[in-house]
């Protein structure tokens, strides 16, 4: 089982990205770019497993809180894993490709691979290696159709068109991790240059931009998508998982098992990190009508949730002190990162209200669109009412530490256009 001191360790050669280059013009260039236009962003990385079988639809309503009742071919959906605890263990997104044939991206992979092979299942499942192209942003419309020379106008939001991109059959599934109108661009590894290459020249005349990995989570953050790491641990850190965190490991890059943790919250075990579906704003995909894991402590705290997500705005003042810490003679704040930090930590501060503890915040990072420095946040219910007046406590244990004012307000920050008419 992972210590507290060991998260809480430097990783090391983490110092990477996985996106491509840190920046292609610069951050505040590409950050802007799916408002204003588009990006096209690559998570080609993502791991991708084929199930099939007659006992397919079943192995994932065993171990996923979603409600799979209607479930359409070429339909999608963010389905979510937890463990008896209601904890997540992770989440991903889920394809119906056939009757008996799903595609599944994401950690949560290797989980219900793990169930299915320890379970009594008539399914079968295969890795795949597809590319993963986002386009988003008001203009990924015209981009994707011009790239295709197809009309996708007809296709709804989380379910897929199917298209052609520079000879190669691609899946396009319209979502927005921008919080923006936008599609990910699926298909076979081997041409992912071609049709990256071909959207590129397609984006032109609409002034796309490449995503940089400086960039990429500051839409996470603006548009309220917690991400694994960054905004909570897997629940596998117990005794009962450790044949799995062992698989896990084994199949995994050093870079995506490798779990760290910093920032002022000091918990008192590992699971003091981890996060419920409730506690991160996806109460509403947690379907009661079936057997899951997790379903009893869920249904508990469905009803009386205890924390809820919410996005708190800095104090720039304050946020002004810690870089002026920098030029004075005493031993400087911790160091804030722009837009966001780097190194793969689960960054993790705790959240204040007249001295007492109320939460915790995580995925700091600033908006050049709002110029705000912004974080999410779990906090009390009691506590969690928009224009709240509350602190965050900015330095790691042992060094320097301040109280930064920060308002509450709601999450997502930026308006929610995934669902907008073209």
């Amino acid at each position: 089982m992972q210590t507290i001191e060991e998260l809480r360790r430097t990783p090391e050669g983490y110092f990477t990205t996985r996106w491509g280059q840190p920046e292609y013009t610069d951050w505040q260039d590409e950050s802007m770019s799916w408002k204003e236009g588009c990006y096209i962003g690559d998570w080609s990385f993502l791991w991708e497993r084929r199930f099939r079988g007659p006992d397919a639809l079943k192995l994932f309503a065993d171990t996923s809180v979603n409600n799979f009742e209607k479930f359409e071919l070429n339909q999608s959906k963010h389905v979510i894993h937890t463990d008896e605890n209601g904890k997540l263990i992770a989440e991903g997104v889920l394809t119906r490709l056939g009757e008996d044939e799903f595609m599944h991206f994401g950690r949560g992979t290797f989980w219900v691979d793990y169930k299915m092979r320890h379970g009594d299942y008539n399914a079968t499942s295969e890795g795949d290696d597809w590319f993963n192209f986002q386009v988003q942003g008001p203009d990924a419309i015209h981009v994707v159709e011009k790239a295709c020379g197809q009309k996708l106008r007809d296709v709804k939001f989380m379910y897929n068109g199917h298209i052609k991109i520079a000879g190669c059959d691609v899946v396009a599934l319209r979502q927005g991790m921008a919080g923006e109108l936008g599609f990910e661009l699926q298909g076979d590894i081997r041409k992912s240059q071609d049709v990256y290459d071909a959207i590129v020249e397609a984006g032109k005349e609409f002034g796309i931009r490449k995503l940089g990995g400086r960039a990429a989570f500051i839409n996470h953050l603006e548009a309220c998508f917690p991400t694994i790491v960054t905004d909570y641990l897997p629940a596998i850190f117990e005794p009962d998982m450790a044949g799995y965190l062992d698989e896990f490991r084994s199949a995994m890059p050093a870079f995506a098992s490798t779990f760290n943790v910093a920032g002022s919250f000091e918990g008192k075990k590992v699971s003091d990190w981890y996060r419920s579906p409730v506690e991160l704003g996806w109460a509403n995909r947690i379907h009661l009508g079936h057997d899951f894991i997790g379903r009893d402590a869920l249904a508990e705290e469905k009803a009386n949730p205890r924390r809820v997500i919410r996005t708190l705005v800095w104090n720039a003042d304050d946020i002004g002190k810690v870089f002026a810490s920098l030029f004075g003679k005493d031993q400087p704040y911790d160091w804030m990162e722009i837009p966001r930090d780097q190194r793969g930590f689960m960054y993790c501060d705790r959240v204040l209200k007249n001295g007492r503890d109320i939460g915790t915040t995580t995925s700091r990072g600033y908006s050049y669109f709002f110029r705000e420095m912004l974080s999410l946040a779990t906090v009390d219910v009691a506590e969690a009412e928009i224009g709240n007046e509350v602190s965050v406590l900015w330095g790691a244990p042992g060094n320097p530490q301040i109280e930064i004012r920060a308002t509450v307000q709601p999450a997502p920050y930026k308006q929610d256009n995934r669902r907008a008419s073209y």
